[in-house]
């Protein structure tokens, strides 16, 4: 094969020069010049686009793109002054229509400029770095139009008096204020700011300012807010309809401030019409609303939460403390259960159930309920009056409902130790007299109290209920291993296991002969078939039922405890016996025997027994006889004993009294396992750490923690540092 020659080929320019008209810039401006007379005239249907299009792309392409764009200012300018003249001259109403004509026209037109200039858009403008044809339209609107002396104060105060007129409740041309408003929007975000937002802000300040004085001069608290309200969403409102979206919040802000902020303290204790009087009267629209409305300002609901506090605290510290009221204790009680259902209202359906409230709600009742020291006892008398007739005829869901409501009150007790004394001795009565009404409902509080504070709370409770079901048994088997005593039962026994039930002296009673013989062989039973075991009688806590036969034939059963049974069975072989007599032959103690004989005696439809001299009271030189003439329309005739209610002072002290003693041993177990596990601890800190674990159960005195840990100090469970004195070690 034969190298062949590299060839290289070369293409030259075209020799001939084209020679440009020197006047063509100037003939081709004068096309498009005409053309942008004509479009700004409205007569743009007779050019011919391509043409004018093809001609600005000549004029770029020879580089006369300055002299287009200059000439192309200059004649928008010259149209702009013209159209600024006729919109001065226009009067009255017709001033923002034909703004708004114009503004429209202008942007017709410069839609159609851009179309014609597109070239020029797309390569002079970027490389000389110069503003868009759009946006040099509309900068060219505002320095020649909106920024207009005779225009720019008079655009300005136009709109300002049609939103005020709006606020008088006139209506407005809301198509056109949303034009105008985004014209000045479509101008750049610093013309809508600068030209009208910030005076619209200044002077709706100014309008709220004096209306919010006028208003709460001459209206209650519930009307100013309704009228705070609906300011409030007329603002929102005006903002949907024709401001920018980006101001809602600052005109929100400055109703806010003007209406709420500024009178916040004065609305709130307003005299006859505040928060305090709406708590009163459950107002819950207004609640709800001024809820709603301050929760919007700084420190709005901080502020309602206090004054709602305060007069929680205050109302709850007088019902705790009235005399009156505490003369009856299940209503004391239901008073509290009462405040406690209108706040926990008030909060959900005003406060939108919000914590803090609820909080400040629990907190409140928890001082209160505890500047009374008989709450505790209160609340479990509560519970007895509920559990021994006044659940009867009540669903299951009620008294769950109840008992949590007693629940909720337990909670707020920082003496919990003493509800459960209480609580024990109240449970034993009813268990003991069978009146309790429902066996469901008193486990079902224990389970309750047993989740709230352990197993520990609730052990004895539990045990109480166990030995009524072992009594049964046991009574079963005494029956089956007597059968002389045949099926007629005349003695039911219920044995109690000391630990479980209430301590109660052991009382000597003398029982009648009938009583003791078998009694006496309950015990031998009894012992017999269990070993190591004591029995003592309780006489105070037993029932009888004894038949009996008044004058003309009368015949009735009485439902009566052991101590009237004793009385009434004297009665049998004398027909006069004074107090002194009764006494002595039955032995039972003053107190008991005064309102045993009370119960009897001196209780209208109960009075099996008469006395002289006839008086509510029973004193020591009164004669007793069987009250011959008693009547009743029932066969069974239940004689309560007049019970006090109420622990007497003495019976009181006597309560408060072992619960400080049963309040030792659990104080010094709890010092005992903080210094277990720390070893070395300071004074203040084992106060800390000792009343922080007792607290559910109750408030530890720090002075009786002092006392249990110089006892403990005595029987070398801690000693004291030889250097710091108020430093504890744990001796192993």
């Amino acid at each position: 094969m034969s190298n062949q020659k590299k060839r290289n080929f070369q293409i030259e320019a075209f020799k001939h020069r084209v020679v440009v008209d020197p006047k063509y810039a100037e003939k081709t401006w004068k096309i498009l010049e005409h053309a942008i007379h004509e479009i700004y005239n409205h007569n743009a249907s007779g050019l011919s686009f391509e043409e004018l299009y093809r001609n600005a792309y000549n004029m770029v392409l020879h580089k006369f793109g300055d002299k287009l764009y200059s000439g192309l200012v200059t004649t928008m300018t010259l149209h702009l002054k013209e159209i600024s003249k006729s919109i001065e001259a226009a009067q009255g109403g017709l001033f923002l229509e034909e703004l708004n004509r114009k503004w429209n026209d202008h942007n017709k037109a410069l839609q159609m400029i851009r179309d014609i200039l597109m070239y020029m858009d797309r390569t002079y403008i970027p490389s000389t770095h110069k503003t868009p044809v759009h946006e040099l339209g509309l900068n060219l609107w505002r320095d020649n139009i909106i920024r207009c002396n005779k225009i720019q104060t008079r655009l300005l105060n136009t709109l300002l008096e049609l939103v005020q007129r709006e606020r008088t409740g006139e209506v407005i041309n809301r198509g056109l204020m949303r034009n105008i408003i985004k014209m000045l929007m479509d101008l750049g975000s610093s013309v809508y700011l600068e030209d009208f937002e910030k005076p619209f802000l200044e002077v709706s300040a100014e309008f709220y300012k004096g209306e919010s004085q006028k208003f709460i001069e001459c209206c209650d608290c519930g009307e100013y807010l309704k009228k705070a309200e609906r300011r409030l969403n007329e603002e929102m409102e005006r903002v949907t309809h024709y401001l920018d979206a980006k101001s809602e919040e600052k005109i929100t802000n400055v109703v806010e401030k003007e209406m709420i902020a500024n009178h916040m303290l004065r609305l709130v204790h307003m005299e006859n019409s505040g928060l305090v009087n709406m708590l009163l009267d459950d107002k819950y629209e207004d609640l709800g609303r001024m809820y709603n409305l301050f929760r919007r300002v700084p420190n709005g609901l901080l502020t309602i939460r206090e004054v709602m506090t305060s007069h929680l605290r205050e109302t709850g510290k007088q019902l705790v403390s009235d005399p009156e009221r505490l003369k009856d204790p299940v209503e004391f009680v239901q008073r509290l259960l009462d405040e406690k259902d209108k706040y926990d209202n008030i909060i959900s359906s005003a406060f939108n159930n919000d914590k803090t409230f609820q909080n400040a709600l629990n907190s409140s009742f928890e001082y209160f309920i505890n500047l009374n020291p008989r709450s505790p006892e209160f609340i479990s008398l509560f519970v007895d009056d509920k559990l021994r007739k006044g659940l009867k005829g009540v669903t299951e869901e009620d008294v769950e409902t109840i008992l949590d409501k007693v629940m909720m009150l337990f909670r707020y007790l920082q003496e919990k130790d003493v509800f459960e004394k209480y609580y024990k001795q109240h449970l034993a009565k009813r268990l003991l007299s069978g009146k309790t009404v429902s066996d469901d409902a008193e486990r079902s509080l224990i389970v309750k109290l047993k989740t709230e504070c352990g197993y520990q709370f609730t052990s004895k409770l539990e045990g109480m209920f166990t030995d009524m079901k072992t009594s049964q048994d046991t009574m079963q088997g005494f029956y089956a291993s007597h059968p002389e005593l045949g099926d007629s039962r005349t003695l039911v026994v219920q044995v109690l296991t000391t630990g479980s039930w209430p301590t109660q002296p052991s009382v000597t009673c003398n029982l009648p002969a009938e009583m003791s013989a078998l009694c006496e062989k309950f015990r031998s039973y009894y012992l017999g078939t269990h070993t190591g075991r004591r029995l003592s009688w309780q006489t105070n806590m037993g029932t009888a039922d004894i038949k009996a036969s008044f004058g003309k034939g009368q015949k009735h059963e009485l439902n009566v405890s052991t101590y009237q049974m004793c009385v009434l069975m004297l009665f049998n072989n004398a027909d006069r016996l004074s107090y002194k007599e009764i006494e002595q032959a039955t032995e039972i103690p003053a107190p008991d025997l005064k309102r045993c004989l009370q119960s009897m005696a001196c209780v209208k439809g109960k009075n099996v027994l008469r006395k002289e001299p006839m008086s509510k009271d029973i004193g020591e030189d009164d004669a007793f006889f069987v009250n011959d003439k008693f009547t009743s329309k029932f066969y069974k005739v239940k004689i309560g004993t007049v019970v006090a209610q109420k622990e007497s002072e003495p019976e009181k002290q006597e309560t408060r009294q072992r619960v400080e003693e049963d309040r030792k041993p659990q104080i010094e177990a709890a010092i005992v396992r903080i210094m277990k596990s720390r070893r070395v601890l300071d004074h203040n800190n084992i106060i800390a750490e000792v009343t922080k674990q007792l607290q559910s159960r109750f408030l530890a005195n720090p002075t009786e923690i002092k006392k249990r840990i110089e006892s403990l100090i005595e029987r070398d469970f801690l000693e004291r540092d030889n250097v710091d004195r108020k430093l504890y070690r744990y001796l192993a």
